[in-house]
């Protein structure tokens, strides 16, 4: 039997080992806890952190401003407005079917809205900001934060959306811009670099041309929030960096006139500086309303833009293209006269009609003009006197000619949807057509018709260069002081001189005086009688089809004719004609002649145009005084 000090020390070692191992695994407990606790508070110090801000702070980043665009006296072509917008971050969203319940009951938020989100929402990542709409009204926007509690997972914003002249004037020439696209940022990596929601970038015209100089960098706005998402103050806010400003060769109040000019017609109508290039107004009609497109145009309004036979989402001043018709008679004399096929005594006779080779071909007047020099020929415009000079003259040096005063090719370089045109010449008929060229084409050739193609931009620009007495110019939109400058400095031969005789090019403009200023000219009738406005110019009908002898017979006028099968008329001018400064053309689809469609509206845009030149050389000096 045991003795009572062995059991007592039995029990004591028992106690003791216990005890040992009740502390070995207080110590191991312990250790755990200070192991977990540097973990937590040293290795996952950024990741805890994070999350903790993530509750308590809230970081969005802001759409830059975008540069501004304005015309020649300083006054918004495009501008930035204040809109009222609605952002989601859909992680933050407990229940999307109840958000968009409580939505609909607070805004404008139906159900096509609704699908769309969902279809945007499920090809973006679950942080990743969304708008849910950019053009919030202001009672709609007051809501919002009024419920804000309710709705966790949004935010109402204030930001800024692009801003138009609303009558459409210069839709064309800005464009607009709209929500960037994948397309957008696959092509772009600058797009890709500051992408963030509610960023728009250009689209089409000086938009597109200029977006990533106007696009401008976002901002950054840090703020602290309460459990229900509400701000309770702001923490930090980096102002981001404004695009870049342009000033236009533009004038706004031209422009204006001209667009209300051909309002309800399809056409064209340039007005460019001689000497500078400047391109004081470019208006195409009809138009749009570029607003519609910044927040997305509805579905109605694209249809009726994409289905209107008159194009008017097209800028026919730079991708219209037109037989140039009579228009292009005085450079196909001067190119006559250059190349001593013909001299300004040369006789012909019109009798109406000409037959070659078992074709007949008319002038535009019936029993013609009888004995004409070459003068007279471009006064009347008439066509059978200029059948011969073609003869004479042949396509290709024609066409040597029409590519040095700027038809067949680009004249803006900075808008992508500008078209070359077309002069037609044998090599490129035989590499295009795989045919040889045919003398009947060298005359419809001269009176401007068959293959040839230009723009009414085009047109301009010949006219201008004719105009100022021969030399090239570089025609502009964009402002450039520096090249004012370097152009004021100059001297004229420094532009570049197009022609061998300048004889020949005082010869062209004087017979233009005649057909706008002298009876029997063809736009006599559109002519200013104040000297201060007297102008010369030539008119030009386009044919889009053969007119058939029963019509011939019949004596159908153009105003009797189906919209579609009337002849588009055209008219190009320089003013004043004494001391020029401008060059304008015009074209009016399916107008009918030129003499009583184009010439007209021209005689208006010339007399708006002087009334406004003394303002303008207030900010630029006149060059030359005379031609």
């Amino acid at each position: 039997m045991r003795s009572f000090s062995e059991t007592f020390e039995n029990k004591s070692r028992l106690i003791t080992r216990r005890m040992f191992i009740l502390s070995s695994l207080k110590i191991a407990v312990f250790i755990g806890i200070i192991c977990r606790l540097f973990y937590l508070q040293i290795s996952e110090n950024i990741k805890w952190r994070s999350l903790s801000d993530k509750n308590r702070l809230r970081e969005w980043k802001m759409p830059p401003q975008r540069g501004i665009i304005e015309d020649y006296f300083g006054e918004k072509i495009a501008k930035n407005s204040q809109v009222f917008q609605l952002h989601m971050i859909p992680e933050d969203v407990p229940n999307l079917e109840e958000l968009f319940f409580r939505l609909s009951k607070i805004i404008d938020f139906n159900e096509r809205q609704k699908s769309n989100l969902i279809k945007r929402l499920k090809k973006r990542k679950p942080w990743e900001p969304i708008i849910i709409s950019d053009n919030l009204s202001w009672s709609e926007f007051s809501r919002l934060n009024l419920f804000l509690h309710e709705t966790p997972g949004i935010k109402p914003v204030v930001s800024i959306a692009r801003k138009y002249i609303e009558d459409g004037s210069f839709s064309h020439i800005i464009g607009y811009v709209s929500a960037v696209s994948v397309k957008d940022l696959e092509n772009s990596a600058l797009l890709r670099k500051i992408n963030i929601p509610g960023l728009k970038t250009g689209k089409n015209g000086l938009e597109k041309s200029l977006n990533e100089d106007m696009i401008g960098k976002p901002g950054l706005q840090r703020f602290e929030v309460n459990a229900y998402g509400k701000r309770i103050k702001e923490l930090k806010f980096v102002e981001g960096t404004a695009g870049k400003n342009y000033r236009t060769t533009l004038d706004i109040d031209v422009q204006q006139f001209t667009s209300e000019l051909l309002k309800d017609k399809s056409g064209s109508i340039c007005v460019m500086d001689i000497y500078t290039g400047d391109i004081i107004a470019m208006v195409s009609s009809p138009t749009f309303d570029a607003n519609k497109f910044v927040h997305g145009i509805d579905t109605k309004d694209w249809q009726d833009l994409i289905n209107d036979d008159k194009k008017p989402l097209i800028n026919k001043s730079i991708a219209g293209l037109y037989p140039p018709g009579s228009t292009i008679k005085p450079l196909v004399a001067l190119s006559a006269l250059e190349n001593d096929v013909i001299s300004p005594n040369t006789t012909t006779e019109c009798k109406g009609v000409i037959e070659l080779y078992g074709h007949t071909y008319h002038c535009w007047k019936e029993k013609g003009h009888g004995f004409l020099r070459l003068r007279e020929g471009i006064k009347q415009s008439c066509d059978i006197y200029f059948y011969e000079v073609a003869r004479r003259l042949g396509v290709d040096r024609l066409a040597e000619t029409a590519n040095k005063f700027g038809l067949g090719n680009k004249v803006l370089d900075i808008l992508d949807e500008e078209r070359t045109g077309l002069v037609p010449s044998t090599k490129w008929k035989l590499k295009n057509i795989g045919r040889g060229w045919l003398l009947g084409e060298t005359l419809l050739a001269g009176i401007g018709q068959g293959y040839f193609q230009v723009t009414p931009i085009q047109l301009c620009l010949m006219t201008a260069q004719l105009a100022n007495g021969g030399y090239k110019i570089k025609p502009k939109i964009i402002y450039n002081e520096q090249a004012l400058q370097s152009t004021t400095d100059a001297s004229r031969e420094q532009f570049g001189q197009l022609y061998r005789n300048q004889e020949n090019v005082k010869f062209v403009l004087d017979a233009q005086f005649g057909a706008t200023n002298e009876p029997m000219g063809t736009s006599y009738r559109s002519r200013h009688v104040k000297p201060e406005y007297i102008f010369a110019g030539k008119t030009g009908t386009s044919q889009i089809r053969s007119i058939t002898e029963e019509e011939r017979e019949l004596k159908i006028k153009q105003k009797d004719l189906p919209y579609k099968r009337r002849d588009h008329a055209l008219f190009t001018a320089f003013a004043p004609y004494k001391n020029p400064r401008y060059a304008f053309s015009v074209v009016i689809e399916h107008g009918g002649a030129g003499s009583s469609a184009a010439a007209p509206l021209a005689k208006k845009v010339i007399k708006k145009v002087l009334d406004r030149q003394q303002l303008r050389t207030k900010y630029q000096p006149d060059l030359f005084q005379e031609v």
